[in-house]
């Protein structure tokens, strides 16, 4: 999938992914009001409202960028409506030719941890059939239990041939309380990198490794370091925008290939038409404005990366 990932990114000279991450500030009042006139004032409105927001945003921008990544907590909370939702966004991304990159943030151990796996990248059986529950291609992994929280993914990943994406230095402001801390004089998150990197030398693409890591753009300098100690591992570089990161900082997530990172925006692209810039495209334009927001990250990153 790794492959298939590059292939894409190449293709489409975009190392982006979209955030879906739909919440009832982002989607459009218009949206929000048919569906809760066909369905009342209930999780099931707000369900559809989610995917008819989400097909909006996937119809303009699936022939602009290869991948997509749903946070699957702004499914949840509309309880089975929302999966229900999610679940048809995956479907109709992986229908356009999209990587679907399921930000689940899994950590747990043992046989828990491998049902996350069945659930999120492998299959189930039921009876005589074999099933995909959700179907992503990816998924991102929260290694802080142990690496037995994470060999289990592993496994799945060489059966289906899937990927993860494994939290090593988190965008959020305080993720230092606890991946700064120095361990034998170097900071955890660079003792998790040199685990990432030994494991992803064991499960190769033709280039790169299926296991990645997760490095926020908001520490370009740590991205410089963490780079270097997995030279195989594609990064996942949430941040850019809306939190503050830009084109320049992320020069050294890439390797010298051009290759090696894929940059997130979420809210930034999704929520374009709540931005003055692209404001005028109004609400029943959010999707157009989505594409301008996506053409202008791929400008600002082509230019940082000349």
């Amino acid at each position: 999938m790794i492959d298939k990932l590059i292939e894409g990114i190449k293709k489409k000279e975009a190392p982006i992914v979209v955030g879906l991450d739909p919440t009832e500030k982002l989607i459009p009042d218009y949206i929000i009001k048919k569906s809760i006139d066909r369905y009342g004032e209930t999780l099931e409105a707000m369900g559809e409202a989610v995917w008819e927001y989400n097909k909006g945003l996937i119809d303009a921008l699936y022939e602009h960028i290869p991948a997509v990544k749903p946070q699957i907590a702004m499914y949840e909370r509309y309880g089975l409506a929302g999966l229900a939702a999610f679940k048809r966004t995956t479907d109709y991304c992986r229908e356009k030719g999209l990587i679907v990159i399921g930000d689940v943030k899994r950590g747990d151990i043992g046989s828990t941890s491998a049902a996350y796996a069945d659930a999120h990248l492998g299959t189930v059986k039921v009876g005589s059939k074999v099933i995909a529950p959700f179907g992503e291609d990816f998924a991102t992994v929260n290694p802080y239990l142990g690496s037995d929280g994470i060999r289990p993914f592993v496994d799945v990943c060489k059966e289906h041939h899937k990927g993860i994406f494994v939290l090593v230095k988190t965008s959020n402001p305080s993720s230092g309380e606890y991946q700064d801390r120095l361990v034998d004089g170097r900071p955890l998150y660079e003792h998790v990198a040199g685990n990432i990197a030994a494991m992803a030398s064991d499960c190769m693409g033709s280039t790169y490794s299926y296991i990645g890591a997760v490095v926020g753009a908001t520490y370009p300098e740590q991205g410089r370091i963490l780079r270097s100690l997995m030279p195989k591992s594609f990064i996942l570089v949430p941040g850019y925008g809306a939190q503050g990161g830009k084109g320049a900082d992320l020069v050294h997530f890439f390797n010298e290939d051009g290759l090696g990172a894929i940059i997130n925006s979420s809210r930034g692209i999704i929520g374009a038409y709540q931005n003055e810039k692209y404001a005028h495209f109004g609400q029943e334009g959010y999707a157009e404005a989505a594409l301008a927001a996506v053409k202008d990250m791929k400008e600002d990153i082509a230019q940082a990366l000349a």
